[in-house]
């Protein structure tokens, strides 16, 4: 049985794929700390491995290049792709939420974080104290003394909920084992693809707020876990010329950092 399979079903299930978006995850994962240069060939024997038509890839590719996303470069029979200045102005700032640190210890301060909005209203959050620097109109920090099983259903709005039941599925299936060097590179693009959309639109909540019938109860302790299991064959097949494919260069000291010591970092 494919090993991708259910991960692959899950991407085309959810309306029209956004090519564009899956290559410029591909591009943060796989690409930027091995030069951040990839080959068409090896863009499209990635993108094939999902089910991505070449088709679809070249439109995405277009796309990418005419909003100022990436710089192509003609290399013989084939392209060679990077991201632009102003593609890497636009990444960055989300790579860092992305492969942030899971916080593993158990929160023992607390701050309620107070802040007003245009329209006159509060809006209050509850998070670890060392998370609450940044603007805010009042901060009080203390002790977590009770929550309420209400309170902590709230954490979890539907969507929100839904996404992190997508990604348990995602994982689940991960945890049956990828060994082919090329289908944990594609396993790993889905991975953090779905994690991706899911940290750049939803507020990442600590375990201690989570209800308990939470999808996962600490998400991105379960993404670093998958993510180191995959990426010793990932980065063999970056690195491979396998199928005639040119080896990427030598992998960056900034990649063994993603996810904090969940990666050995």
């Amino acid at each position: 049985m494919d090993p991708l399979a259910p991960l692959v079903t899950a991407l085309h299930s959810q309306g029209r794929l956004r090519v564009w978006s899956l290559v410029i995850t591909a591009f943060g994962d796989l690409v930027q700390h091995r030069g951040g240069e990839i080959s068409s060939t090896r863009l499209r024997a990635l993108l094939g491995r999902v089910s991505v038509e070449q088709g679809a890839l070249r439109t995405a590719m277009s796309r990418l290049s005419g909003d100022g996303w990436i710089i192509r470069e003609r290399a013989g029979r084939s392209s060679l792709y990077r991201l632009s200045a102003q593609g890497l102005d636009r990444f960055a700032p989300a790579t860092t939420r992305i492969y942030a640190p899971p916080r593993t210890a158990p929160v023992h301060r607390w701050a309620a974080v107070m802040t007003s909005t245009a329209a006159g209203a509060q809006v209050m959050r509850l998070c670890p104290a060392d998370d609450a620097a940044g603007e805010a109109d009042c901060v009080v920090v203390g002790d977590l003394q009770h929550i309420s099983n209400a309170y902590r259903a709230a954490q979890l709005e539907p969507t929100h909920r839904n996404a992190l039941t997508a990604l348990a599925a995602d994982l689940a299936a991960l945890g049956k084992g990828v060994t082919d060097p090329l289908d944990a590179a594609a396993a790993r693009l889905l991975l953090i693809h779905r994690w991706r959309r899911i940290v750049l639109r939803f507020p990442e909540c600590v375990p201690e707020l989570l209800p308990d019938d939470a999808p996962l109860k600490n998400p991105r302790v379960a993404v670093a876990q998958a993510y180191a299991a995959l990426t010793p064959a990932v980065e063999g097949w970056l690195e491979s010329d396998t199928g005639g494919l040119a080896p990427l260069p030598k992998a960056s000291q900034s990649a063994a950092k993603r996810f904090g010591a969940a990666l050995g970092a």
